[in-house]
């Protein structure tokens, strides 16, 4: 088993398409309209679903936002240098709500990124 994606709901497909690709690099991997339900699947990540983990986004046609609950925590992504990714998503437009340091009562270098719904990205620095 392994986990192939995980699903989040936006309300602005245009907005969180170019937050995905534009400022995280991110791909475009495929993206579907499903008029009778009103609602648009897009799948953005890395590299190709057949090896790596992606993530889904869902546009329900009607709804233009959502109340993202206390559940749900962040999605993590590997950076070599969580600084000048910072840097780098800032230039791109980006919103980082936590600068690159040490994650609290740890060592791990960490830094978090906001996007456009505002669902918490965490940058983990991996040399």
């Amino acid at each position: 088993m392994r986990i192939l994606h995980t699903m989040l709901r936006v309300g602005n497909l245009e907005r969180s398409l170019k937050f995905y690709t534009d400022v995280l690099g991110m791909q475009l991997l495929r993206q579907k309209d499903y008029p009778e339900g009103r609602f648009t699947l897009a799948f953005v990540g890395y590299g190709d679903e057949t090896a790596h983990t992606v993530l889904e986004l869902t546009h329900n046609w009607d709804t233009e936002h959502y109340d993202l609950g206390d559940g749900f925590g962040h999605i993590a992504i590997a950076v070599a240098d969580a600084a000048a990714a910072c840097a780098e998503i800032k230039k791109r437009g980006g919103k980082v709500v936590r600068e690159a340091g040490p994650m609290k009562h740890g060592t791990t270098v960490i830094a978090f990124v906001e996007d456009p719904d505002g669902y918490k990205i965490e940058l983990i620095e991996r040399k």
